[in-house]
């Protein structure tokens, strides 16, 4: 498996970081991608990627809640670390207005402004997007040839289908498919499994029977087990398939 969203490289694991990626190893978890969220997070990030080598890979980009009025300063800060060193993707990128509308304009600017990033470097996208999905169809729209996932979705079977239009994207899918009112599971009855790689959102949205808790990478088997479920298929079918989607999208894990 792989878990194509943590942040297991937060302050939440300091106390056992070690250990959260050998229980990762010990579930089956064979890369962990490590989306950044802000200029001062990009430190720890990099500490987790040195210290585990090819298993734990980084992607570069400025969180959507993290962009304020001085976010051209933090762009410029992401774009120097894309001319320094190798990434597996371009996030985490987006537009999020559950928290706060009042830099949408900005916001809208340096998810395009990334976007063209992830064009000019060949990378696939991270994209963020909560109560936001218009918004993000309509940057999206604005350019070709994009790849990459929809971290944490949750929308619609008609909003899958928009986003497949897009281009190459992948419907990013976390502990909420476990969530007792969640409608998840009946939206992804019609959508392929095909569609689909797997993500936790570390230390977030805990999957059952852990709900409550700090989450963790190796938590993703109850993802893979309710997928497993939702689709009539066997755990080891779900691993290879959300397996080679990953890999189709992260080139180079």
């Amino acid at each position: 498996m792989i878990d194509t969203h943590s942040h297991i490289y937060s302050e939440e694991f300091d106390g056992d970081f070690d250990e959260a990626i050998a229980r990762a190893k010990a579930v089956g978890i064979e890369h962990i991608i490590l989306p950044n969220v802000d200029v001062l997070s990009i430190e720890r990030l990099h500490r987790a990627e040195n210290r585990y080598g090819n298993y734990c890979r980084s992607a570069m980009g400025l969180h959507p809640t993290s962009v304020d009025a001085g976010y051209k300063e933090a762009l410029s800060v992401i774009k120097k670390h894309l001319e320094t060193r190798p990434y597996v993707a371009i996030g985490e990128i987006g537009v999020d207005l559950y928290w706060d509308k009042t830099f949408l304009q900005e916001q809208i600017a340096a998810f395009e402004q990334q976007i063209e990033w992830a064009l000019e470097y060949d990378y696939p996208l991270i994209i963020h997007s909560r109560n936001a999905h218009n918004e993000i169809i309509r940057s999206v729209k604005k350019f070709k040839n994009l790849r990459g996932v929809f971290h944490s979705f949750s929308g619609s079977v008609e909003q899958a289908r928009e986003i497949f239009r897009l281009g190459n994207f992948k419907l990013g899918i976390n502990g909420v498919v476990t969530y007792k009112n969640a409608n998840l599971p009946q939206t992804l009855t019609t959508l392929s499994l095909n569609d689909i790689v797997l993500e936790t959102d570390a230390p977030y949205l805990t999957p059952v029977p852990h709900r409550g808790k700090r989450n963790e990478t190796a938590y993703i088997q109850y993802v893979a087990q309710k997928l497993a479920e939702i689709y009539n298929v066997t755990l080891e079918e779900v691993d290879k398939i959300t397996t080679e989607n990953a890999k189709s999208i992260f080139t180079g894990i």
